[in-house]
């Protein structure tokens, strides 16, 4: 983390409703048309929890050097401090030192798995030195002694606590300028026991269900460290009488950890689509990870937590007949790529295309295919099925930490320019493992000191990991252009309230 940092544009507020709007209005017109009038739709791969925006500042910070290659350059070392959209506030430290800061910069929660602690080994002493120290231990004078370190401050608090996770996220050779900071961090490094990865502040088992009209499509498991959770139906799914309801049939507007939710649809409704919000208000777990969302930045580790808002959304997809599919997606860092699940619970084939192989998933069964991307690069997979039917998996693969990948898509880039396509690979019911990986070019340089259950007869349709619709593939869109719209207002509603 040096001094620089990179700025992204700023997105008017509204822009972003005129965009929410006119996807809401798409999709609206696709849930009620056949498959071939649907348009391209951007499948979601977020499972839920907080999305953030980046600060300017870091409330607490001292310096450090960080050593390699036989330099030592000055970094920032200390806590980033993030504002979540719909209100709240995180606090954060880095988990990748060389890494730039995009000030700005949208986040969201994410698993280990879908961070570059998937592949460490060490991802448990980070988040117990993250419950040891400043700022979930706020009693200085405690730490200090404990650690036999002399007076701290938060500055020196903050970056001992950094510099720690360091030495075991990046494996970096770093240490802190003033000796009460470096004390601490060895104190933390040396005692670091490991640790289970953290819940999520709230998730969707599934992102997508289908199946037939007249009965239940489902379920939908909520995840959450919240007391309850609020379920908004779509407007879609209001004006199409879908009604969000339990196991029994019976109509539920919350839930809590656990509970499952199912679509009603009616019998005769026409092949279409519609969505849920689920919202809460609740305290992210110390440990869970931000990453940029569509933006290679630093990846955050969650320090400290306000109450604050998490969103999900699930969109469910019936037909009267014929192939009733969902897609799914994941991001695998372990395997360096995106996994991409198609499951098929109607009662003919479904042929389909990832990024252009073919493919045909039999009724009941699933196929998953693992398509390798580069690192740190933007991509964007078609799922392209009959009649023009069209979903579009999107984003940026961020798996490591360090330059080093940064230095191999350079290179690969040159090799190169518009770098090779996505390189599909699977087997029916497992994931691909096939599959030729490439490097992405990275940002380079320093990183910045700115801040920071059982089913009944009745019940119909099947899932995967965060699935998401095909036949209607645009009607995929509702969820997160419903989320933006809301979200925005809230923010916007908070501001005027503060006189901002």
């Amino acid at each position: 983390m040096s001094s620089r940092t990179r700025r992204w544009p700023a997105r008017p507020a509204a822009a972003v409703l005129a965009w929410a709007l006119a996807l809401t209005g798409a999709v609206s017109a696709a849930g009620a048309a056949s498959a071939a009038d649907a348009v391209a739709a951007e499948a979601p791969q977020h499972s839920g929890g907080v999305s953030a925006v980046l600060g300017s500042e870091m409330p607490a910070r001292s310096g450090a050097h960080l050593k390699k290659g036989g330099t030592s350059t000055p970094v920032a070392a200390g806590l980033y401090e993030m504002k979540v959209d719909g209100g709240g506030t995180v606090q954060t430290y880095c988990v990748d030192a060389e890494a730039a800061t995009v000030n700005g910069a949208n986040y969201r929660e994410v698993s280990w798995g879908e961070s570059s602690l998937r592949r460490n080994r060490n991802a448990g002493r980070i988040r117990w030195i993250l419950q040891n120290s400043y700022p979930q231990v706020d009693d200085l004078a405690a730490l200090a002694e404990k650690a036999g370190t002399g007076t701290l401050d938060p500055g020196l608090a903050a970056a001992g606590t950094q510099v720690a996770i360091w030495r075991y996220s990046d494996g970096a050779t770093v240490e802190a300028d003033n000796p009460a900071a470096e004390k601490l961090a060895d104190y933390l490094y040396k005692n670091a026991e490991d640790l289970a990865e953290p819940k999520a502040s709230l998730s969707l088992d599934t992102l997508a269900v289908s199946g037939r009209s007249g009965g239940r499509i489902g379920p939908v498991t909520v995840r959450t460290t919240a007391d309850s959770v609020t379920l908004t139906p779509t407007a879609e799914a209001i004006a199409r009488n879908i009604r969000i309801v339990d196991k029994a049939g019976k109509p539920v507007t919350t839930l809590g950890d656990g509970g499952q939710l199912y679509f009603g649809v009616p019998a005769g409704a026409r092949p279409g689509a519609a969505g849920v919000m689920a919202t809460a208000n609740t305290q992210v777990p110390v440990g869970r990870v931000f990453t940029g969302d569509r933006v290679r930045t630093q990846t955050m580790i969650l320090a400290g937590s306000s109450r604050s808002t998490a969103t999900a959304g699930a969109v469910a997809a019936w037909a009267d007949k014929g192939a009733a599919p969902a897609v799914s997606a994941r991001k695998d860092c372990a395997k360096g790529g995106v996994e991409i699940t198609v499951a098929n619970r109607g009662d003919a084939p479904y042929a389909f295309r990832i990024a252009g192989a073919p493919h045909t998933v039999k009724p009941n069964t699933s196929e998953t295919v693992l398509v390798k991307v580069a690192e740190d690069q933007a991509y964007r997979i078609g799922v392209d099925g009959p009649d023009g039917a069209s979903t579009t998996v999107s984003g940026v693969l961020d798996c490591r930490t360090g330059d080093t990948a940064g230095r191999e898509g350079l290179e690969a880039k040159d090799a190169t320019a518009a770098g090779p396509p996505p390189s599909p690979s699977g087997t029916p019911g497992a994931p691909g493992t096939s599959g030729a990986p490439s490097g992405g070019p990275g940002p380079g340089g320093g990183g910045s000191g700115g801040a920071a259950a059982d089913r009944d007869l009745a019940d119909t349709g099947g899932s995967g990991t965060t699935p998401t619709a095909v036949g209607v593939g645009a009607a995929l869109v509702v969820v997160g252009a419903a989320t933006v719209y809301l979200l925005r207002r809230r923010r916007n509603a908070a501001s005027e309230a503060s006189g901002e």
